[in-house]
Parts: C-alpha cells; sequence; structure tokens
C-alpha cells in the first residue's frame, strides 16, 4: 500500500529526468546543426539528386528509429542483458568480420566499415562499442576473483582485445579501435584489476598506438597534418585549417545559425566528424561550452548511477554505467580535440549530434541502458525503504 502510495505521489521519479532532457536537447540540436551544415552539399551533390533537405530527412529518421530502439532497450532488465553478454560480443565480432569480406562489406573513402542494408548503411563497430562495455562489465564480476592474476585475470581479455583490435584495424577504424579499448581497460581498472597489471597493460598499450601509428603511412600523415596545419593547408592540414578558421570566426556568440562559411564545400566532412566546427562558427564559444557542460553531466550522471548501484551491491549494473560514462565521455572529448585540432584527425563523430544511424542508434541503446540501471536502482531503493 505504502509503494503504491509513494508511486502516486512521485509518478516522475522512477528515472533521472535531466538527463533524458539533455539526451533530446543535443539530439534536437543536432538535427538541426546537420540540416544547416549539410543544405549545401545537399544541394550541390548529384548522389543526393541536388536535394537540400536530403540529410535532414535522413537524420530526422535515424534519430526517430533510434528513439525506438531505446525505448525497446529500456525494457530490457538489466540481468537479461549479463545473460547475453558473450551472445552479444560474438554477435558484434560475426558483425566486424563480415565487414571485412569483399561483396559483403561496403568500403567508403578508402575504408571498408559498412554492411549494406540497402536502404541504410549499419557500421558494427558503433554497436560494438556497447557490446563491448556489456561484455566487460560481465567479465570483470565473473572474474572478480582473479582480478590481480596476470593468467586467469587479465590475459583471457588482452586475447579477445586483441582478436577485436585486429578486426577493427583491417578495416581500418582506428579511432573506434581506441574508444572500445579505453571502455575495456577502464572497467577492468575500475573493477579491482591489480595497479601492477594495469600500468603494464597502459605501457604496452601506448607503445603499441606509436607502433601503430610509425608503421602506418597514413596514420603518420596525419600526425604530421595534425602537428603544423599551416605547413599544408591545401594537403594534409586542409581539413583541420577549415575547422581552426570555422573556430576563429565564430568568436564568442558565433555568426548566426545558418551564416557559416566553411560549411560551403570548404570544410570536408562537416555534417559529420567535423560538426563541431560548423556549431562553433555558427554559435560560438558559448554555443560550444553549452554542448560541452551537456556532455560532462551525462558523464557525471553515468558516474554517479554506477556508485549508487554499487552501493546496492549491483556489480554488474555499476560497470554497465560506468563504461557507457568512459564512452560517451571519451569519444566526446577526441572528437572535440580533433576539432579544436588538439588531436590527430580521426573518424569519430561527436555522439547524438553528428550525422549517422549506426552511431545515433547505439548511444540511444546505451543511454536506455543507463537509465534502466538507475530506474532499477530507485525501485530497489524504494523496496528498502518500505
Amino acid at each position: 500500500m505504502f509503494y503504491s502510495d509513494v508511486k502516486q505521489r512521485t509518478p516522475l521519479a522512477d528515472y533521472d529526468q535531466i538527463l533524458v532532457w539533455i539526451t533530446i536537447v543535443l539530439l534536437s540540436l543536432g538535427l538541426v546543426m546537420v540540416y544547416s551544415a549539410s543544405i549545401a552539399i545537399a544541394e550541390g551533390s548529384r548522389v543526393t539528386g541536388f536535394q537540400p533537405m536530403h540529410y535532414l530527412t535522413r537524420h530526422g529518421i535515424f534519430i526517430a528509429i533510434s528513439l525506438a530502439m531505446a525505448i525497446v532497450s529500456f525494457q530490457i532488465p538489466i540481468r537479461l542483458w549479463q545473460q547475453s553478454a558473450l551472445y552479444l560480443f560474438l554477435f558484434g565480432l560475426l558483425m566486424l568480420a563480415l565487414v571485412l569480406i569483399p561483396g559483403v562489406g561496403r568500403e567508403v573513402n578508402g575504408s571498408q566499415r559498412w554492411l549494406s542494408l540497402y536502404f541504410v548503411n549499419l557500421q558494427p563497430s558503433e554497436f560494438m562499442k556497447l557490446f563491448v562495455v556489456i561484455y566487460a562489465a560481465d567479465y570483470t564480476v565473473r572474474k572478480a576473483a582473479y582480478m590481480h592474476s596476470l593468467r586467469k585475470g587479465f590475459l583471457p581479455m588482452f586475447a579477445v582485445m586483441v582478436l577485436t583490435g585486429g578486426l577493427l584495424l583491417r578495416e581500418p577504424d582506428f579511432g573506434a579501435f581506441a574508444v572500445i579499448t579505453v571502455i575495456a581497460m577502464g572497467i577492468l581498472f575500475l573493477g579491482g584489476m591489480n595497479w601492477r597489471l594495469f600500468a603494464g597493460l597502459l605501457l604496452m598499450l601506448v607503445v603499441s598506438f606509436l607502433l601503430l601509428i610509425w608503421f602506418s603511412p597514413y596514420r603518420m600523415q596525419r600526425v604530421i597534418g595534425f602537428m603544423d596545419p599551416w605547413a599544408d593547408a591545401y594537403g594534409k592540414g586542409y581539413q583541420l585549417s577549415h575547422a581552426l578558421i570555422a573556430f576563429g570566426r565564430g568568436e564568442w556568440f558565433g555568426v548566426g545559425l545558418g551564416a557559416s562559411v566553411e560549411k560551403l564545400f570548404y570544410l570536408p566532412e562537416a555534417h559529420t566528424d567535423f560538426l563541431l566546427a560548423v556549431i562553433a562558427e555558427e554559435l560560438g564559444f558559448v554555443g560550444v561550452a553549452v554542448i560541452a557542460v551537456m556532455f560532462a553531466w551525462i558523464v557525471i550522471r553515468a558516474f554517479a548511477i554506477g556508485l549508487r548501484a554499487s552501493a546496492l551491491e549491483r556489480h554488474f549494473a555499476a560497470l554497465i554505467a560506468h563504461g557507457i560514462g568512459l564512452w560517451l565521455g571519451v569519444q566526446a572529448i577526441i572528437n572535440m580535440g580533433v576539432n579544436m585540432g588538439v588531436l590527430p584527425t580521426k573518424g569519430l563523430t561527436l555522439p547524438l549530434l553528428s550525422f549517422g544511424g549506426s552511431a545515433i542508434a547505439a548511444t540511444c541503446c546505451a543511454i536506455a541502458v543507463l537509465l534502466r540501471v538507475d530506474w532499477e536502482n530507485r525501485q530497489l531503493m524504494r523496496g528498502l525503504a518500505v
């Protein structure tokens, strides 16, 4: 009786309302900015049929589908996510392998990262981020007693990540590999991995990343171009130099919505990887700062939800929340860093904002799972209060 009365008095206290509204605001802002950044490209491209609203229409459909997927994801109890962890991860590996098969995977701009579903292209690496969060959380909980063991705790997970990384680097998708590595490492560390093992793993990863850059000419060229984009402003540094020009033009309050010049065929990938540069030009420093604060709030709430789950001894749920926070935070930081010229150019979208169906769908599902963790926390706390 008391539980029913509480539900009637506080019908909106079952979920984090601010987290939901921030997600909606970011999706809405992304819809507006994708339209603004893509209208000139869409109007002047034969691929889009010279339709100025081509990307706006597709992005709107992507958001609608993603929200439907998020609603379904929220309905799934966390225990079912845990029971499905291995199967989801294996499914993700299968999709990554299918991408590499000639005639099955689709190549765009020199990278073979997509599976064609005829009406839309699916990018498995985006969903693999969520699958890795779930699998790493499950692995850490199952292996909690062996987190101090090199052979039983570290090596099995290391072998799995090497396999995943090998498939991603074959596409190549170095950005997704970096994000997934951070997710797995972060969850292992938060799950109690021995600090010496973690330090050794961190050192190995740094050396591996440096070797991957050193022995890959196109990655080395990106690093060189990032270090001094103005040295070859019409070559290696072209994209970054125009992104920096966009930031410079925006100043404090921007030139006004729709008034960007850099999106007019100067800045490549203006509606995807470099959407933040257009936002900076049109909405200025203030617009970029507001977006950064909203992402910071999402990360803070993810860790707060995880800490509450941990206090309730829901360790798998806690690690999922922490993993989602790490994923969204790290990817947002990398994208912002790339746009601002403080990190080498990588093919990573800005979560919830950039054009891209797979990325939006995976991110919306992740936030739905995070909200599910929070919802179950609140239900359990209510039950304890009774």
